[in-house]
């Protein structure tokens, strides 16, 4: 057997030796990791700049000609004081000046907080982050195929195990709680099960308008008082404040009013589906969601210039040939990428939706359709990803399981954002000098190499990289079964965020239904 042949057992060897060494006796500075949230994004880009132009165009036009219907009375009044015009067919029309000069008055640059500071969230430029949203009524069990409904305590659940996935930086409701059946008790649970779970971000929605005060007074609670509240507001509203095509979602504009009165910073969130409820063409889908999002603009910023708002256009994909949404689509992946990049053309806070798997399984489909467009937002340099990790069938199903194996999908996504260090000291021939000029003839022990393991490289925590020999007497482990041996394991340790005398307090207040 020649030398050469021989070469790739030997590095097999060697670098299973070398591998050991990779695990971090502590964590690493948060500026040394190899991926981190906030990393910069905005390689990719689907759109040209005349295609951005033209679309920015054309969504203009559509806010001045077409306009939006069914404003609540109370956003009628706001819009048409700042300038919107109101029509005998009922519909508020946006002149262009008007949607110019709130874009000037729109906030830029905003952070959205944790309740832990580690978890700020730096929204501005390309810098991206990948967390959980939807509203999955389901829980899917991987190993039997089944679905049942999603509980509070799922939910909770989940949270506890985004708090310990490092990829996954904020956690908004991901399923519905279908064991509370009042809607009040449903929007409070929802909210404090998040809470409970993570002191990261977290997103919610209500319900009902009348719900809100109930649920503020829930989150001074657990802030500590209304002006720690608004100092540090760590929750956002997930708000669907438009009901595409083109009209206003009228009990949502009004909790939408009372979110901004209270401090809190909302996702301007326009979810057509392109063929269905937004134009079939990728293009022209954007530019609805687009429209729909700028009139979500001049609405925010005439009730409170300058409140934080994410610019949330969110449009799915129909399977032309059924109508049903296909997240999973390659469509999906380029509709969220020329997303991004409208964002960044108006320098807006920007969130939209990757990582949804049509799969009804963690498959390989459910792995090819979450990593397609979780690469292709993140290359694009998109603020906030919601829905990346464990959703299926169509945003119907939510697994555990999925979820702990999308933090590794994260993890190789955020290095691909991070890209190529090209420095003096990366492209130096000192180290190569030293191994090809009479040194081993391999780079697997060298001073370079191994300083560079921890911060040039990322491993997985479940993915599984041994060779087939190693793989076979170490029992064949699958995938799955790595998953589950970690979500059980983060389980049996994560507890409550909620210190014990704020708990019972709200417990003796509300009607929790997990825990």
């Amino acid at each position: 057997m020649t030398d050469d042949l021989c070469a790739p057992g030997r590095a097999r060897r060697a670098g299973g030796r070398a591998a050991k060494m990779a695990v971090r006796a502590a964590p690493l500075a948060e500026g040394l990791r190899p991926v981190r949230a906030g990393l910069e994004g905005g390689q990719y880009r689907p759109l040209s700049e005349a295609g951005m132009a033209r679309i920015h165009a054309a969504a203009l036009e559509a806010l001045e000609v077409i306009g939006l219907a069914n404003a609540p009375q109370s956003g009628v009044e706001v819009m048409v004081a700042a300038g919107a015009v109101p029509g005998a067919d009922g519909r508020l029309r946006f002149p262009r000046a008007l949607v110019e000069d709130m874009l000037a008055k729109a906030a830029r640059d905003i952070t959205l907080f944790g309740r832990d500071p580690r978890f700020d969230l730096q929204l501005s430029g390309t810098r991206v982050h990948f967390g959980t949203a939807g509203a999955a009524v389901h829980v899917v069990d991987p190993r039997t195929g089944a679905y049942r409904d999603s509980t509070a305590q799922d939910l909770y659940d989940a949270a506890r195990l985004v708090q310990h996935l490092d990829n996954v930086h904020f956690f908004q409701r991901a399923m519905v709680c279908r064991d509370v059946v009042d809607n009040f008790d449903m929007d409070i649970n929802t909210l404090y099960a998040c809470l409970a779970g993570t002191r990261k971000h977290v997103g919610t929605s209500f319900s009902d308008p009348s719900h809100v005060e109930g649920c503020f007074d829930l989150l001074h609670t657990v802030a500590g008082g209304e002006g720690e509240w608004r100092a540090r507001p760590f929750v956002s509203n997930s708000n669907c404040f438009v009901v595409p095509p083109m009209k206003f979602a009228e009990e949502s504009c009004i909790t939408m009013e009372a979110c901004i009165r209270a401090g809190m910073p909302v996702l301007l969130l326009s979810a057509g589906q392109a063929g269905a409820t937004s134009p079939a063409p990728i293009a022209a889908t954007i530019v609805q969601a687009v429209a729909e999002c700028l009139a979500g603009v001049v609405y925010v910023n005439a009730i409170a210039p300058g409140h934080p708002a994410i610019f949330g256009t969110w449009p799915f994909v129909s399977d032309l040939r059924t109508g049903a949404m296909s997240g999973g689509s390659a469509e999906q992946a380029l509709l969220t990428a020329g997303c991004a990049q409208m964002h960044r053309f108006y320098g807006l806070p920007g969130g939209a939706a990757a990582g949804i798997a049509d799969s009804k399984l963690p498959d390989m489909q459910a792995g090819w359709e979450q990593a397609i467009s979780n690469v292709l937002a993140g290359l694009s340099g998109l603020n906030m990803v919601y829905e990346s990790v464990g959703m299926h069938a169509s945003l119907l199903g939510f697994c555990m399981e999925s979820l702990v194996m999308g933090d590794d999908i994260l993890g190789q996504v955020l290095r691909c954002v991070r890209g190529i260090d090209v420095s003096e000291d990366s492209v130096s021939l000192d180290t190569m000098k030293e191994v090809c000029l009479g040194g081993p003839g391999h780079y697997l022990g060298a001073d370079q190499t191994l300083r560079l393991m921890q911060t040039e490289y990322i491993y997985p925590a479940v993915g599984n990289r041994m060779s087939p020999k190693e793989w076979v007497e170490a029992g064949q482990p699958l995938l799955l079964d790595s998953a589950t041996r970690r979500k059980e394991e983060i389980l049996a340790m994560a507890t409550s965020q909620i210190d014990p005398e704020t708990d019972r307090q709200i417990r003796a207040r509300f009607n929790i239904h997990f825990g």
